[in-house]
């Protein structure tokens, strides 16, 4: 197309202001997030890829990645390498800021970037902030670019913003899901991923539901997503969820069976901050170390200096920035769901580094020392012009992973008497030895573009796969039982037939899957002084601008809302309040609750004032892109003074499903509270937590308000000691 470009110079002009890579470093036992640190100050929106050089790669939004080495501006979408995930080493940006494409419009910060390979290069789509999404390709992991123009306009037929790409490649082609404040689309796309071609689905709404990213796992499909705030600093409530499906296009469900296009807030939390370090962690994609496990690769802010001084934009414009350095955490798979850490949230100490070295094995960048046979080391991989193996000298044993980049007409890889390999003739993936099996491949599968095999084994059990870029998207796999009797034996690369190239080849220990999430919090003893079953006299409660038409009636306090707010500066509604018990406590409610229109609302408050306080309530708020339509929400906002300005800040995160019945639960321990719901009292969704250092006088209250015409009837208020 005309506006087709390669993007050298800018290549050129970043590589000279590359600070020195890092020496190479042995493989870490352990690492503490953010794992950017000591490179870049910042990595929002990250996605990586293990590239066919060997190495993972990550790329980010735009931002101030420098701003502690004294610089003011900004890199477009910049990049890193790692050899283990956990050290980095800058790797220039995709755009240099002096050499953007001129059909970006004006005034243009790009964001989101999305990394994919297939048919011998990496694609990376981005986003426009204005609306829009652009495609840049290279056969290389760090360019130099080609710009692909814009493959996605602003009026994009979904009804949100038309950012926060991901691809996504199945057994019948590719597909494209997008989509920022409130609603997720997905379309299919054409064979060179440049265009989208079928029709826009909508599979998601949520309150500022964002950052889409599908894989498949196990016969589901899984969106994960990112909603309420990104990028307000220490009041940014961003939380990863997650639902599945049985197609790409939906419709996909929370564990709870809620479809994500349900107009609620939604259960299925992936992660989300404990009050611990770490605020607003989301945006993520995924990556798979060697031993087969996953990581969540995320952006989170530091609690104790979330935000940037002021620094110049790409755009040109000054702009006040929320640091979101580049985070990884050991993603579980748990009866069939997605959870960081068991759900422990994000990591605020030393943990176990992803395995990124092989037991044996090779990336044969400079020789194929460890393997015999009759094949050729030739340009950092080893290839064969005929049929023929080429094995490793030691063997393996045990539940393993086995690895390895191939391409060739009748290419594959051995595993002591097992063979697997992609046959062009039958257009199957093979597996034959011991055991034997076959899938179709798709029809369009180029055999002379890399594809990565992984043959993993637990027990007696044989998964055998095919994707072209690890993240995920497997386009075949063939699960079989091995003989008792089998014991493992030599790795290697296999040509069947002709010729073949083989790299990144080797195994490690399968990793041993975490099976049980972590204690949901429980209620202690129940403090009677700090409880009321509304049977009568409210005498323990005092008011904040009384409200007349709060009355006790038939066991429940009754309360049409109010048309005022405790949002920032309005402070013009009722607070109903009694004091907290002086330790760690956990109070619940049960709420009834009939609001239809925008910012009605009804729940708890633990409260100091009305600039400093945290809410838990059933909110009524209105979805992005549609006229009168309104999400049922469960909201946790927290309000207090922003410490980089002294300005009182508010900011949402959000739980489970908001039915009119909801109990609300907040714990409150060493200064942080943790929100919790249910939609039937016994079951319950917990949620992420806010900081709120304890006043001299923390009281717990009760609100309804935000617009008249509703109703909330609080059956009681119930306080718990906790541990």
């Amino acid at each position: 197309m005309a506006r087709t470009r390669t993007s050298l110079w800018a290549f050129v002009l970043v590589l000279a202001a590359f600070p020195a890579p890092r020496p190479a470093e042995a493989a870490p036992a352990t690492y503490t997030n953010p794992v950017s640190a000591g490179t870049v100050d910042t990595f929002p929106d990250p996605t990586t890829i293990k590239a066919k050089d060997g190495k993972w790669y990550a790329y980010g939004t735009t931002n101030p990645i420098f701003n502690s080495r004294g610089e003011t501006g900004e890199h477009v979408l910049p990049m890193m390498s790692s050899t283990d995930l956990v050290h980095w080493t800058y790797a220039g940006d995709v755009f240099a800021l002096t050499a953007q494409p001129s059909w970006w419009p004006a005034g243009t910060r790009t964001w989101a970037p999305d990394i994919r390979y297939f048919n011998n290069g990496y694609h990376l789509t981005y986003a426009l902030s204005g609306g829009g999404i652009g495609l840049v390709t290279s056969p290389n992991p760090a360019g130099p670019w080609t710009d692909r123009g814009e493959i996605v306009p602003p009026a994009s037929g979904c009804p949100s913003g038309t950012i926060d790409q991901a691809m996504f490649t199945d057994t019948d082609g590719s597909y494209l899901y997008w989509g920022s404040y409130d609603t997720i689309c997905v379309s299919r796309m054409n064979t060179d991923g440049t265009a989208l071609t079928g029709a826009v689905t909508q599979v998601g709404h949520g309150r500022r539901m964002e950052g889409g990213f599908v894989v498949h796992r196990a016969g589901y499909y899984y969106l994960f997503y990112s909603d309420a705030g990104c990028c307000d600093g220490a009041f940014s409530g961003y939380t990863v969820k997650v639902g599945r499906a049985t197609s790409p296009l939906g419709p996909f469900r929370t564990p709870t069976g809620v479809a994500l296009t349900d107009l609620t807030s939604k259960d299925g939390i992936v992660l989300a901050g404990t009050g611990h370090g770490w605020v607003g962690p989301g945006h993520n994609a995924i990556a798979t170390d060697l031993s087969g496990q996953d990581w969540l690769v995320y952006h989170a802010i530091p609690q104790a200096n979330p935000d940037f001084p002021p620094v110049t934009g790409a755009n040109g414009v000054t702009l006040n920035l929320t640091r979101r350095p580049l985070m990884i955490d050991r993603l579980d798979w748990i009866g069939g769901w997605p959870v960081v850490r068991a759900g422990a949230g994000p990591s605020a100490t030393a943990q176990t580094a992803p395995v990124t070295t092989w037991t044996v094995g090779s990336d044969f960048n400079t020789s194929a020392a460890g393997f015999t046979g009759s094949w050729s080391l030739a340009d950092g991989r080893i290839t064969t012009s005929t049929a023929g193996n080429e094995l490793s000298s030691a063997s393996v044993t045990g539940d393993i992973r086995l690895e390895g980049d191939v391409r060739g007409a009748a290419t594959g890889l051995a595993y002591g008497g097992v063979t697997a390999w992609l046959d062009s003739v039958s257009h199957r993936l093979v597996v034959d030895g011991p055991v034997a099996g076959a899938a179709a491949l798709p029809a369009n599968f180029n055999y002379q573009s890399w594809h990565t095999l992984v043959l993993s084994r637990r027990g007696t059990a044989l998964t055998v796969s095919v994707s072209a870029d690890r993240l995920l998207e497997d386009t075949a796999t063939v699960t079989l039982n091995l003989p008792a009797t089998f014991t493992g034996g030599k790795i290697g690369a296999v040509s069947r037939s002709g010729a073949g190239d083989a790299d990144n080849l080797g195994a490690a220990p399968l990793y041993t899957p975490v099976t049980q999430r972590v204690a949901n919090p429980q209620v202690g003893t129940l403090l009677p002084a700090y409880t009321d079953e509304f049977g009568g006299t409210t005498a323990a409660w005092t008011w904040v601008r009384p409200d007349a038409a709060a009355t006790v009636t038939g066991g429940n306090l009754v309360w049409p809302t109010e048309a005022g707010d405790i949002a920032l500066g309005s402070n013009n509604a009722g607070v109903l309040l009694r004091a907290a018990p002086p330790g760690p406590f956990m109070v619940e409610t049960k709420v009834q609750f009939d609001g239809v229109r925008g910012n009605q609302q009804a729940g708890l408050v633990l409260y100091d004032n009305d600039d400093r306080f945290v809410k838990l309530a059933h909110s009524v708020l209105p979805l992005s892109g549609f006229a009168n339509t309104f999400l049922q929400q469960t909201e946790f906002t927290k309000e207090d003074t922003r410490a980089s300005n002294g300005a009182v800040t508010s900011g949402p995160m959000f739980g489970g499903p908001a039915p009119s019945t909801l109990w609300l639960r907040l714990l409150y321990r060493d200064g942080v509270a943790r929100m919790a719901s249910s939609r039937d009292g016994v079951t319950w969704d917990w949620g992420g937590a806010w900081t709120l250092a304890r006043p001299a006088a923390l009281k717990i209250g009760l609100v309804a308000m935000g617009g008249t015409g509703a109703t909330a009837r609080f059956d009681y208020v119930r306080t718990y000691a906790v541990g």
